[in-house]
């Protein structure tokens, strides 16, 4: 139960994060940030520590999203201008990524006795 509640919400984390690089508009963006910071509570309540969670969701969920939104809305932004990004970050950016990642699952792949507890 709780492997299939941590894959459930951990997805729901990464979806909202992944939401809120591709929002436009700040206050979508700020409720994908309520999300991430949601499931993100209810992990650390899987892992039985339930006054991170409750500090989780007072102090970043509530608060902090509280400010954010007061500060965008004060404000007041209008539309950014769009451009292309960084030839550089394209041509460094994507290779380096992927090295990393590969770095990462080999590292994954290669550790003996990933799952047991001595």
């Amino acid at each position: 139960m709780h492997l299939i509640l941590f894959i459930v919400f951990g997805g729901l984390c990464l979806a909202g994060a992944v939401n809120l690089l591709l929002q436009s508009h700040p206050i979508n963006s700020a409720l994908s940030l309520v999300v991430v910071m949601s499931s993100l509570a209810v992990l650390y309540l899987l892992l039985g520590a339930e006054f991170l969670a409750a500090a989780q969701i007072i102090v970043y969920a509530g608060a902090i999203m509280v400010l954010f939104v007061f500060v965008v809305m004060l404000l007041n932004a209008g539309r950014e201008e769009r451009t292309m990004g960084s030839r550089a970050a394209k041509i460094v950016g994507f290779p380096a990524t992927s090295v990393v990642m590969a770095v990462i699952a080999t590292i994954i792949l290669k550790a003996q006795g990933l799952g047991t507890v001595s």
